[in-house]
C-alpha cells in the first residue's frame, strides 16, 4: 500500500448574473421528479458502462504505455477486468481508476494501478502457484493474483481494514482468496510452503519467517527500507540462499507490529 499526501481540492464555480431562488425552485420542481426517475433507472447500467471504459483506458494509457511497458498478458487481463472501485471507498469512486494510489482509511492505501501491475508481472504467477500477501489493504492486490493463481492467501494487521477486504472478496465471488487478520511478520506457516510472496508494506529488513515459507525456486516480491529510501526487490530461493535484484524505488507504509519491535521497520 504506497503512501502519498492527498490534499483536498475544491473548485468552485462563478456564475453570471445575479442568483434568483424563485426561479430556481420553479426549474426544480418542474425537472426533480422526471430526472430522479432518470438517474434512478439509467445511473447503475451507464456506471458500470464507465467504469469498463475507465479500466480499459487505465490499461492502454498507464500499463501499455510507452516508459511502463507492462507485458504479460495474464496480468493486463486481470487489471482490465477487476473492478478497482469495488476496493476503495464510496467517496473516492470516481477517482478509482485514476493513475495514484488513494486512502483507504486507517492511514492506509490502495496502491497505484502500475504498481499494482509491475509487482504482479515481478512475482511472474503461474496457474497452480500458492500465493502468500502480507499487507491485504483493501483486497484489491488479492483479487488481481486470485486469478492468476490456484489459492491466495492474504494477512492484514488492522482489523478493520482485513474485515472489510475479507467481506469485499466474498461477496465480489473471489473465492481462492483466503484473509487472516494478523501480523504478516511471521507469515502464515500452517498454509505454508508458498511458491510465491508479495509484500505490500515495507520493513527495514526481510524477515526470515517469510524465507523460511518460501519455496525452493519461489520469488518474493518486497519493498525494503526506511521511508523516503526503500527499494522494491525481486528475490529467488536458490539452494536455501535469497538471490535479490533491485527492480524500482517505491514508497510504501511501513511494516508495523513485530517488524517494528525487532527494528525490521
Amino acid at each position: 500500500m504506497l503512501r502519498k499526501g492527498f490534499p483536498n481540492e475544491f473548485h468552485p464555480v462563478t456564475y453570471r448574473g445575479q442568483f434568483r431562488p424563485c426561479r430556481l425552485l420553479c426549474f426544480l420542481a418542474v425537472c426533480a421528479v422526471p430526472l430522479l426517475t432518470v438517474m434512478a433507472s439509467a445511473s447503475p447500467v451507464a456506471m458500470d458502462e464507465e467504469y469498463t471504459t475507465a479500466r480499459k483506458r487505465m490499461v492502454e494509457t498507464q500499463l501499455k504505455a510507452t516508459g511502463r511497458n507492462i507485458t504479460d498478458a495474464g496480468v493486463l487481463k486481470a487489471m482490465a477486468e477487476v473492478p478497482r472501485h469495488e476496493f476503495v471507498p464510496p467517496g473516492r469512486r470516481d477517482e478509482a481508476y485514476a493513475d495514484k494510489p488513494l486512502p483507504i482509511g486507517h492511514g492506509q492505501t490502495i496502491s497505484q494501478p502500475y504498481v499494482v501491475a509491475f509487482m504482479t508481472e515481478k512475482l511472474a504467477p503461474r496457474p497452480a502457484d500458492k500465493v502468500l500477501e502480507i499487507g491485504a489493504g483493501s483486497g484489491y492486490q488479492a483479487a488481481v493474483l486470485s486469478s492468476l493463481v490456484a489459492e491466495v492467501y492474504t494477512m492484514e494487521i488492522v482489523e478493520a481494514l482485513g474485515l472489510r477486504a475479507e467481506a469485499d472478496l466474498k461477496r465480489l465471488g473471489y473465492g481462492n482468496v483466503k484473509v487472516r487478520i494478523g501480523d504478516g511478520y511471521r507469515g502464515w506457516p500452517e498454509a505454508g510452503p508458498f511458491d510465491a510472496i508479495i509484500v505490500t508494506c515495507a520493513p527495514d529488513a526481510i524477515p526470515e519467517p517469510l524465507i523460511g515459507q518460501l519455496k525452493e525456486g519461489g520469488r518474493m516480491v518486497i519493498p525494503v527500507g526506511p521511508a523516503f529510501n526503500q527499494m522494491l526487490y525481486l528475490l529467488t530461493k536458490r539452494s536455501g540462499r535469497m538471490e535479490r535484484q533491485a527492480v524500482l524505488p517505491v514508497l510504501f507504509v511501513p511494516m508495523t507490529g513485530e517488524a517494528s519491535r525487532q527494528g525490521h521497520r
